[in-house]
């Protein structure tokens, strides 16, 4: 399928930011982060409890402002200067891990926090530009586009870390060639977010008002007043909180989870490469298959594989099977995500799209909240990690049971 411009300019922007999902959630700053608990004493089932309990934390406030940050948004030309501010302290704050003292673990935490909070909420305005850049019969195929590129693009930046780190050939220390890592990933980042800035325009909107903040409030109390007229977009949101939140879990605790496995940070980092590669043609297969059997179905079948993958964590005991794990994860994480969002953006009203995608991100940051924090607390007090994944079996059975209920697109 051959993409618009306005198409292949938010495509980019996926390409560019999903270097800090794989970089700095998952990959390296976890890796870090462990390292630098560890010599603070922190046992490792504790520093992947407050791993957890940081991204807890750095989605709650987001969270919280999603929904009326968005009302505002559906207002003519605020969507993009909302976007633009948060995409610059996430940027702001990715630089900022280069000043943190190595010993200093909470500030790092806290940094996190801060740059978690603006990638989180950049992809709020991101989502929602979807409605405007392309038609309904389009859109599974140019969401599952985005992630899947978005996969193959963090794997650029990603892969010349782990050369520079297996070869050693610059001649530089350790910390630096991480603090490297992280203003490589927020330079990648900006880059490839200027073609938006450039291309994208928000095309549905309400028109300008004099009080935007205060009719905002009002139009947010009156969706919340007749949600009854919204059962459908309800429901699908109750569904995708519970699925999503074990999604969300998994991603963000796989780094701390292998670690305490036993897993080593060098074949940690080739497993989580392999599965960013892997997931770019399977997030494209996902965006195929849905054009001909729907996009409800192949999420439902995304749900079906990750229900597995809970089960199977519980034996997991060699790098082996991290591995086939970690393949499985790759086959429908991005599938489930970007069907997701395009079946979203079906059953809304577009001209008021930032208003329920602020709804749609605060049903996603909440899960968020709760399965880190579940995640965490399991593993605190049992010792093993893996209750802790397994017990997300529950929420995936919810929302796939849920998803049913809700009507086609």
């Amino acid at each position: 399928m051959k993409l618009t411009k306005q198409e292949k300019s938010w495509v980019f922007q996926d390409w560019g930011n999903s270097v800090y999902s794989i970089m700095i959630t998952t990959a390296i700053l976890p890796i870090y982060f462990k390292g630098v608990a560890s010599n603070a004493g922190i046992a490792d089932h504790v520093s992947t409890a407050y791993w957890g309990y940081a991204n807890s934390l750095g989605t709650l406030f987001i969270s919280l402002l999603a929904p009326i940050l968005g009302t505002i948004a559906d207002y003519q030309f605020f969507k993009k200067r909302f976007f633009s501010l948060f995409t610059w302290l996430g940027i702001a704050f990715t630089v900022a891990f280069v000043f943190v003292p190595s010993d200093q673990w909470m500030l790092l935490l806290i940094f996190y926090m801060l740059s978690l909070i603006g990638f989180s909420g950049a992809n709020i305005f991101y989502d929602s530009f979807l409605v405007d850049i392309t038609s309904n019969d389009r859109m599974d195929k140019v969401s599952s586009y985005g992630y899947a590129f978005g996969y193959l693009g963090s794997c650029i930046p990603f892969i010349a870390f782990i050369v520079f780190q297996a070869t050693g050939i610059l001649p530089i220390s350790q910390t630096m060639l991480l603090n490297g890592a992280f203003v490589m990933t927020a330079v990648w980042w900006a880059v490839f977010t200027i073609p938006l800035w450039r291309n994208v325009h928000q095309m549905y909107f309400i028109p300008h008002d004099k009080k935007p903040v205060r009719s905002s409030f009002v139009r947010l109390g009156n969706t919340l007043k007749n949600i009854k007229q919204y059962r459908n977009i309800v429901l699908f949101l109750v569904a995708y909180f519970f699925y999503i939140d074990g999604v969300d879990t998994i991603f963000r605790m796989a780094s701390s989870y292998g670690i305490d496995l036993g897993i080593s940070d060098t074949t940690l980092i080739i497993v989580l490469l392999v599965t960013q590669i892997i997931a770019f043609p399977c997030t494209i297969i996902y965006g195929q298959l849905a054009k001909r059997f729907g996009g409800k179905p192949l999420i439902l079948t995304a749900i079906f594989i990750y229900i597995l993958i809970c089960i199977y964590a519980i034996f997991m005991k060699t790098a082996t099977d991290f591995w086939i794990l970690a393949m499985l994860v790759g086959t429908s994480q991005g599938g489930i995500q970007a069907l997701s969002r395009s079946y979203f953006g079906k059953i809304i009203p577009k001209e008021r799209s930032n208003e329920f995608y602020g709804f749609y991100n605060i049903f996603g940051k909440f899960s968020a909240i709760m399965g880190p924090a579940l995640m965490g607390v399991i593993a605190q007090v049992t010792g093993h990690t893996q209750y802790g994944v397994a017990s997300l079996v529950v929420l995936f059975a919810i929302g796939g049971v849920l998803l049913l209920l809700v009507k086609a697109e």
